[in-house]
């Protein structure tokens, strides 16, 4: 799968879908000048929970100068849902409060109601525009294909799925004056009154292929910084087993991935593994790099109720 059920033996994190990253996409807005970036929860939605958690920090995480470090967050944090109803507030941090995991800094956005229904709820304030809620799951996959060892079935597991979907656009300035950004998503909850980091990640399909059962609390607990001298070695294992490469080729393919930082060049298109829109392709870019192009798809196209403009992911089903 793209991120979801990333917790071990293929769970999602805590045993909660709430606190369940699935994927992460950046993308130019459909209005020039303009950056969207989507962080999207609770596989297979709503029976994974009827709300956001509100207990956990939904986070957006942008490192603006290649360090590996985040410079900008964007935290997300969600009321106690009362009768169906829960609201969302936005904060922005920079600098050293955006280093932590907590929701931290400048209020954007306050008590912005959440959709459980068809139609989005879209605030705008100041330059922002925001939506949280039940929305389509975009990730496409011939899942069970895969788990046949690459006997296609033709079936998207993704077609009729839902997902909780944060979605924020915002000019490009407010995510760094470079053109190039690095982008990571967090959720973290609140455990004996501490926040702990339950699921983080930013390039899709890593974690399941990648880590073994007993590393991914850690991993999803830890910082993208730190990734490279971590994974390095363990994940070279993995692409010599499954698609023969020599050590220094591994390390070639592994450097996209690794930190694990979705790079986005605001100065090109849009096309994984610079950002990701919500039509690329990944379970083909992963498979290729993973067989070192033996098996290069899985024959499923990009969902087709994706929304022309804000906030993008189509309605649920």
């Amino acid at each position: 799968m793209s991120h979801h059920l990333s917790g071990p033996n293929l769970r999602s994190p805590e045993g909660d879908a709430r606190l369940d990253l699935t994927d992460l996409f950046a993308f130019a807005s459909r209005e020039p000048g303009r950056t969207v970036l989507i962080m999207n929860v609770n596989p297979v939605a709503p029976s994974g929970g009827q709300a956001f958690h509100p207990e956990a920090v939904y986070r957006i995480d942008i490192d603006t100068d290649g360090d590996q470090r985040a410079d900008i967050a964007y935290s997300f944090t969600f009321s106690e849902p009362v009768g169906g109803a829960q609201s969302m507030t936005v904060r922005r941090t920079t600098g050293e409060g955006a280093r932590g995991h907590e929701a931290t800094g400048e209020v954007l956005v306050s008590r912005a109601p959440v959709s459980f229904t068809g139609t989005p709820a879209v605030v705008e304030a100041g330059s922002y525009r925001v939506s949280a809620g039940l929305r389509s799951d975009p990730f496409f996959a011939d899942l069970d294909g895969i788990v046949k060892d690459f006997q296609w079935t033709g079936v998207d597991w993704g077609a009729d799925k839902n997902v909780f979907g944060i979605v924020l656009e915002a000019p490009d300035a407010a995510f760094g004056e470079a053109p190039e950004i690095g982008v990571w998503a967090r959720v973290s909850v609140r455990k004996d009154g501490r926040l702990v980091s339950v699921d983080r990640g930013a390039h899709p399909s890593l974690t399941a292929y990648f880590n073994e059962e007993d590393v991914k609390d850690a991993y999803n607990a830890g910082e993208p910084v730190d990734d490279w001298v971590t994974y390095r070695d363990p994940w070279t294992a993995k692409l010599q087993h499954f698609g023969g490469y020599t050590t220094d080729a591994a390390h070639a393919q592994l450097r996209i991935v690794l930190p694990d930082v979705l790079r986005y060049d605001r100065a090109r298109p849009a096309v994984y593994p610079n950002g990701r829109s919500l039509t690329d392709d990944v379970t083909s870019a992963r498979l290729t790099m993973l067989t070192d192009g033996k098996v290069s798809g899985d024959h499923i196209g990009p969902h087709t109720d994706l929304l022309p403009a804000f906030p993008y992911l189509g309605h649920p089903h």
